[in-house]
């Protein structure tokens, strides 16, 4: 948990705070996580999902998301490894969450046997929108979320290219949010994905401006 906050809105160059991992509390439980140096490879549960309602009917919410406080005064990010990914729906990024049926999922999802980066933007029921990015597979990817207003805006990069703006969604009015990243396996067991960082850093200026560069080395002083 956090234990005190940042700074203000800018566009400097900053530090971006590592958020550790035993900050974070799971909504349920992987198969299995373990430390590699500063990494987290989580195994997910064969079956686990988040959805709502649209199209199919039925209501998943036993994904794995490790969740802490999000900070609506900064950035979130999520840098994991895309190598694993082979299944139709094995899916990473970051979450965003206010409830059961109130949450953002936002990264990168295989079907038809290619990977998109995709967003799922869910008020009671879910809806879903990708693109498709078959060269990303095998890279890393950084997905980050930022408010802006009553919006939240999504972005993602593989490795250092620039990043793309996927989503501007409404964020739940004043509604507590936490965050952190997440990992489905809807139709397989194995599914293993390495977490490389989880960082805390200065609010996106504007939509069409990059996000402020920062230093990503830094810890969080509040752990």
């Amino acid at each position: 948990m956090l234990r005190q906050p940042f700074g203000s809105r800018n566009t400097a160059i900053v530090t971006a705070r590592s958020v550790l991992w035993n900050q974070g509390t799971w909504t349920t439980e992987p198969n299995a996580a373990r430390h590699i140096g500063s990494s987290l490879v989580v195994e997910a549960l064969e079956g686990s999902d988040f959805w709502q309602r649209t199209l199919y009917g039925f209501d998943h919410d036993n994904g794995h998301a490790l969740l802490a406080p999000f900070d609506r005064h900064h950035g979130a990010e999520v840098e994991f490894e895309l190598a694993s990914l082979t299944a139709l729906y094995d899916q990473a990024g970051l979450m965003l969450r206010a409830g059961p049926d109130r949450w953002i999922k936002a990264g990168v999802e295989i079907t038809d046997g290619v990977a998109h980066i995709g967003a799922v933007v869910t008020h009671q029921s879910s809806d879903w929108s990708l693109s498709p990015v078959p060269d990303w597979l095998g890279g890393t990817v950084t997905v980050r979320a930022s408010q802006m207003n009553d919006a939240v805006v999504i972005r993602v990069r593989r490795e250092e290219q620039p990043r793309r703006t996927i989503r501007v969604a409404p964020l739940f009015g004043d509604q507590p949010i936490l965050a952190g990243p997440f990992l489905c396996a809807p139709t397989r067991p194995g599914l293993e994905v390495t977490f490389r960082s989880w960082r805390r850093t200065a609010p996106d200026a504007d939509l069409h401006s990059a996000p402020p560069a920062h230093d990503r080395d830094a810890r969080d002083p509040g752990s």
